[in-house]
């Protein structure tokens, strides 16, 4: 009985051994990857320039991007930036995507088929406007589709005293309104209230301007790849088809006797035609020699 308690309790600790050893492998695992999580969201938060997500009080930005950098795929790059635009609550403003051909050769491989291999360089300059507070979360995604980044230029322009200077200028405007409507009217008046009203919306235009890219910033994106591609395309051998049908004697041959006889025809009824100027030449030439005097030949003296 008492060997048989002895051997529960040592199972008992071995149970509390093995259970507790877990226990602690699973805190070691979760603690790993809560640091993993917090080092991944300090990578992305460090990934943005403090210029993109910058908020001061009573202060108000335009904020621009400029971004260069060399991709895998080109053209799944501008798929996958121009659905984040569109995710974000974007447009897209500008897309150019093309290819640099490098260069150009083509391969017979039969006497019907060749292979034509272009070597190329693919890129695409864009433009996208995407809402102001959400640009560093975008900036952000387009990193992850970088091989290798050239460069990247954030700019946030301090817009506040423009903002300001706007408003007193609207008020000027309204106060020189008011202003012009006391006057006589006359032609001066209409002069000056036309320049007047043009001023204001002037005015107005800019402020929707500051007002639209204060709500959208303005990204200019050049994307590329590091290397160039090759493309084998599938055409014809042209050069054999060239040689085919360059020349044949036949075909050529009878159509030169035919030119031929239609040359003589050409030139017979074009001697018809010039036959007056014919005719005034052999008048000509006639009275010449009739004109010309015969020489006489004295006998030799013996």
């Amino acid at each position: 009985m008492k060997t048989t308690y002895i051997k529960l309790s040592l199972a008992a600790v071995l149970l509390l051994g093995i259970y507790s050893c877990k226990k602690g492998e699973a805190v070691a695992a979760d603690y790993e990857t809560a640091n993993a999580t917090d080092s991944a969201s300090f990578r992305v938060s460090d990934s943005v320039s403090s210029a993109a997500t910058m908020k001061i009080k009573d202060k108000q930005f335009i904020k621009t991007a400029d971004v260069n950098m060399e991709v895998k795929d080109v053209y799944d790059a501008t798929v996958s930036i121009e659905k984040s635009v569109q995710d974000l609550g974007g447009f897209v403003t500008h897309s150019n995507l093309r290819s640099n051909i490098i260069s150009e050769d083509t391969y017979n491989t039969s006497n019907e088929d060749a292979i034509l291999v272009k070597k190329y360089q693919t890129e695409n300059a864009m433009q996208v406007r995407v809402p102001t507070p959400k640009l560093g979360e975008f900036l952000t995604l387009i990193n992850n589709k970088k091989l290798f980044l050239n460069f990247r230029s954030i700019n946030a322009e301090d817009v506040t005293s423009s903002i300001k200077y706007a408003e007193l200028e609207g008020r000027r405007i309204k106060k020189t309104g008011e202003n012009i409507t006391q006057l006589k009217n006359n032609k001066e008046k209409v002069k000056l209230d036309d320049d007047n009203m043009s001023e204001g919306n002037l005015q107005q235009l800019a402020n929707l301007d500051v007002t639209d890219n204060l709500k959208y910033s303005t990204i200019d994106i050049y994307i590329k790849e590091p290397k160039y591609r090759i493309a084998e395309i599938a055409i014809t051998n042209t050069k054999n088809i060239d040689n085919k049908y360059k020349f044949n004697f036949i075909y050529d041959a009878k159509n030169a006797f035919v030119e031929g006889f239609y040359l003589i025809q050409k030139i017979v009824v074009g001697l018809i035609t010039i036959w007056p100027v014919l005719l005034i030449a052999a008048v000509i030439i006639y009275c010449i020699r009739r004109r010309k005097p015969i020489q006489k030949t004295n006998p030799p003296i013996s």
